[in-house]
């Protein structure tokens, strides 16, 4: 049987307070909607439409081509909403899901399960429903005396005897997509809001004489929504030690998982050591037997088997095996550092290949450079790479010797083997295995600073 996906994405979010629509929110380095949509395709749905309304430009955008679009002009409810997506489902056979964009915990699993069980048993629509402790604001699952499913009632419109049911509606759940769109033509909004509740849809497929059945989830936390900041935070909080909690069981060792930030689609090998008040962020990928250090933060970083990190940032690069890199590094822009070398403290490497074996202790530039196989840039050195309008490119041949203060002033190349004497500055070629060397004479004035 086919399936199909609808995210309700069209809301303002109103207590989010924010020029950013809600479901574009982050929870840990994805918008919320993102992390909605991938569940649906985890769970083999083979068209999602999302439904726009606030900015919808700005939720295209994010998702891309993965969906198709429905736009919602007016927000007059949930089963408006819905109804929008009628071009785009109406003539399809199979078993919809209707999700809110702003649920970003739930798993593949339990959307699976959910499918599973609404196909097997054949009824036309399945509720995924939780049993909490405080269900203020939460729709009400009212249940008949035989225990079946017989509506939703909204907190607004709910009894007092209503109010006090523990079994609520989560906002996922399947449908028959015929029956759906059947039961969208006979919707009324005749209720506290004049809003059109989906919800309302359950006693009208009963009327239909179907039957709705509802698979209570596991895991309540899985279900939760956001709708302020403080909610947002929660979230973030369960995703974090989700995450946290299948790296150590990977083989990835946390020192502090409390503090230390992963996002979604980070990589780590096992034998990886992680230090607290780290941030792996992007696609950062690290491999097996690396050590990243208290206070590092990798964005889309390529970190080599036993790699050494040291309260550093590196962000779009890549560090090979057994490098060495801080404290207090910054690696940027496609930089890529060659295995076995040795990149030390205030040093910065932008947009520069380097060799194996480099070494770089400290306060030193690299910048548009190509730099070979074990080159020394020594205390100060740099490349100057802008002229004020353009970047030039520097090139350093193999086992070089780069002096202190050294300025190279690109376009320049320095030959293999050569040795730039320290305080030199270098604007033409230096030749294979020659001594470059540029200062001015020395002169001391005997009793002069007496004068002074």
């Amino acid at each position: 049987m086919k399936r199909y996906g609808v995210v309700m994405g069209a809301g303002k979010g109103t207590r989010m307070k924010s020029n950013v629509p809600k479901v574009l929110h982050e929870v840990m380095g994805k918008a919320m909607i993102e992390h909605v949509v991938g569940v649906l395709e985890g769970a083999d749905v083979e068209k999602v439409v999302v439904v726009t309304g606030h900015k919808a430009e700005r939720v295209e955008a994010c998702l891309g081509d993965r969906c198709a679009y429905a736009f919602q002009s007016e927000q007059l409810g949930t089963g408006h909403a819905v109804m929008m997506t009628e071009p785009a489902l109406v003539r399809l056979e199979g078993t919809t899901m209707v999700m809110n964009g702003d649920g970003p915990l739930l798993t593949v699993e339990t959307l699976k399960k959910l499918f599973q069980q609404h196909e097997q048993q054949g009824v036309k629509l399945t509720l995924l429903t939780a049993i909490v402790d405080d269900p203020t604001g939460l729709g009400r699952i009212v249940r008949d005396t035989a225990g079946q499913v017989e509506r939703i009632v909204e907190q607004k419109d709910a009894t007092p005897e209503q109010l006090l049911i523990k079994e609520i509606y989560t906002g996922v759940a399947c449908y028959d997509n015929q029956t759906l769109f059947k039961a969208l033509l006979k919707l009324g909004n005749n209720n506290a809001q004049g809003e059109y509740y989906l919800t309302d849809l359950v006693e009208m497929i009963r009327e239909m004489g179907d039957q709705v059945e509802a698979l209570i989830s596991d895991d309540f936390e899985e279900t939760l929504g956001v709708n302020d900041r403080v909610q947002l935070a929660t979230v973030n909080q369960i995703m974090r030690d989700r995450i946290n909690a299948q790296h150590m069981k990977n083989g990835v060792t946390l020192i502090d998982p409390s503090t230390t930030y992963i996002e979604t689609d980070v990589q780590i090998a096992a034998d990886v050591i992680i230090e607290p008040n780290v941030y792996l962020k992007g696609e950062t990928t690290i491999q097996t037997d690396a050590f990243i250090g208290m206070g590092s933060q990798l964005l889309n970083a390529k970190i080599g088997a036993g790699a050494h990190i040291q309260a550093s940032f590196i962000s779009d690069s890549e560090i090979g095996s057994d490098v060495t890199v801080g404290p207090y590094a910054h690696i940027r822009a496609k930089a890529k550092v060659g295995a076995k070398s040795r990149i030390g403290n205030f040093v910065e490497i932008k947009k520069s290949d380097l060799g194996e074996g480099v070494k770089a202790g400290h306060l030193s530039y690299m910048g548009d450079a190509e730099i070979g196989d074990r080159v020394n840039m020594s205390c100060g050195a740099i490349t100057a790479n802008y002229d004020g309008k353009k970047k030039h490119q520097t090139l350093i041949g193999a086992d070089a010797m780069i002096g202190s203060n050294v300025n190279l002033i690109a376009p320049v190349s320095v030959g293999a083997g050569a040795y730039v004497a320290a305080g030199t500055t270098v604007n033409k070629h230096v030749p294979a295995d020659a001594l470059a060397i540029a200062r001015i004479k020395q002169e001391n004035k005997a009793g002069y600073a007496k004068k002074l």
